[in-house]
């Protein structure tokens, strides 16, 4: 059965608060049983934070827009203290835990739950703007509102619809299990901190495809958070068909990493204007185990060398303590085939400790090393970590330290002229073992 929200009062003029008739027609709609919430097409609806629940589907019609609230009171779901504004910039410390203090769109210990349709969601994201520069907005609270939090929810279905002017984490979805996120859009300000694509977080059974995705920082970036523990592992994921263009990485694994990652697989997806291509991240006590990259097309850029993460790497592997006191994590048995990266910085694999990085094979990987812009070369961002938060790799194709069991079989690597100078050897490597360069 469908409810328009249109006959629970909502007026869809861009200024009136329907906040209360959409919830309205949502709960109607759980209470009978199920079905599908419409919101008309040609129209805005401006609401605060709303519930979704069991068995409903809230389909957006062609031009119809569901707009945040201007009001942050408005998205204080469960009430709680005025936000505090951030006394350092959020690329400098954005420790987060996994629980949000506002909401937008909210689900929690549901079931059967389908967000659909060719309309779409904004977030509204200037009324959390905080110190603004030209490369970077940053927010003026931490953490902002999700555009989509759902905690809980098996057979959890997102299709078609675009999103955008998210302030945060755009699809946060905690211990979710059986998902399909289908032929979506995110269309998030390419200047607008901590504006994630899609995190699963504690996750399982997800599959994403044929999704298009513009974010600052992640586009798509799978976490571990401590606040989930219950929820057990990112595992069993695909990724496919996708296109992204991020100002962080265009495919992450933490940095928020206190469980595992494993059987995963990323394939068949063009990473653009990126200032890194895949980052593995981890900065706690997770392994990441199992995972296959396969026929990429990577291009980075490096967008500024302070306010995002990322020094124009196309493939970063890092393994460091988040604080002096954190368990160091692994990185074991990584595939990486069928990859052409074009990037302003070479490979990076870094491990705190000997050996906290092994088995990984880079199979068919071809390197063209390009400038695109006039920042400085040849060195890695280590961001976040207990010490140092940046090292001179040098002039070279791939940096490793403390990396064992890794093989480069049937690679390339070329500079541009725009390089200046090959480097002397393609790569440079500090207390690694088994590291090999194979042909054929």
């Amino acid at each position: 059965m469908d409810y328009s929200v249109l006959d629970f009062g909502a007026l869809g003029n861009g200024t009136a608060d329907d906040t209360a008739a959409i919830q309205a027609a949502i709960d109607a709609c759980t209470s009978a049983g199920g079905g599908r919430v419409i919101l008309p097409g040609g129209r805005t609806f401006r609401s605060g934070a709303l519930i979704l629940r069991s068995h409903m589907e809230l389909h957006l019609e062609m031009g119809a827009v569901l707009q945040g609230s201007d009001r942050l009171s408005d998205y204080q779901l469960f009430g709680g203290s005025a936000p505090v504004r951030m006394d350092v910039p959020s690329y400098e410390n954005c420790e987060y835990a996994g629980t949000p203090t506002h909401y937008f769109l909210y689900a929690r210990g549901c079931e059967d739950l389908a967000i659909t349709g060719p309309g779409r969601i904004d977030g509204n994201e200037e009324i959390f703007y905080g110190e603004a520069s030209r490369w970077h907005i940053d927010g003026s609270f931490y953490p902002r509102a999700p555009l989509l939090f759902l905690e809980n929810v098996s057979r959890l279905t997102i299709k078609e619809v675009t999103l955008s002017g998210s302030a945060f984490w755009t699809v946060h979805m905690v211990g979710c299990r059986d998902v399909l996120i289908d032929g979506i859009r995110i269309l998030n300000n390419l200047k607008m901190a901590n504006c994630d694509g899609i995190d699963p977080d504690h996750c399982q059974n997800v599959r994403i495809a044929n999704c298009h995705i513009e974010c600052a920082d992640d586009c798509i970036v799978f976490k571990n958070t401590a606040h989930a523990m219950r929820y057990g592992p990112c595992e069993n994921i695909t990724v496919t068909n996708c296109t992204l263009t991020s100002t962080s990485a265009a495919i992450k694994f933490g940095s928020e990493s206190e469980d595992d990652f494993r059987n995963i697989v990323i394939s068949n997806c063009v990473i653009s204007r990126s200032n890194r291509g895949i980052s593995l991240q981890l900065r706690d006590k997770g392994r990441i185990e199992n995972v296959s990259f396969q026929n990429l097309t990577i291009e980075t850029r490096l967008f500024h060398p302070e306010v995002y993460w990322g020094n124009a790497e196309p493939i970063a592997v890092t393994v460091l303590r988040r604080k002096e006191e954190t368990e160091l994590g692994a990185v074991r048995d990584v595939r990486f085939s069928n990859i052409f990266c074009t990037a302003e910085n070479g490979i990076l694999l870094y491990a705190e400790e000997p050996g906290a990085i092994s088995g990984l094979r880079f199979d068919g990987v071809a390197l063209r090393l390009r400038r695109a812009t006039d920042y400085e070369t040849g060195v890695h961002d280590l961001r976040p970590c207990a010490g140092s938060p940046s090292v001179a790799g040098g002039d070279c194709w791939v940096y490793a330290k403390n990396v064992f069991d890794t093989a480069f079989r049937n690679c390339s690597f070329r500079e541009d002229a725009s390089m200046g100078q090959p480097p002397d050897a393609p790569c440079r490597c500090e207390g690694c073992e088994g590291f090999r360069l194979e042909e054929g």
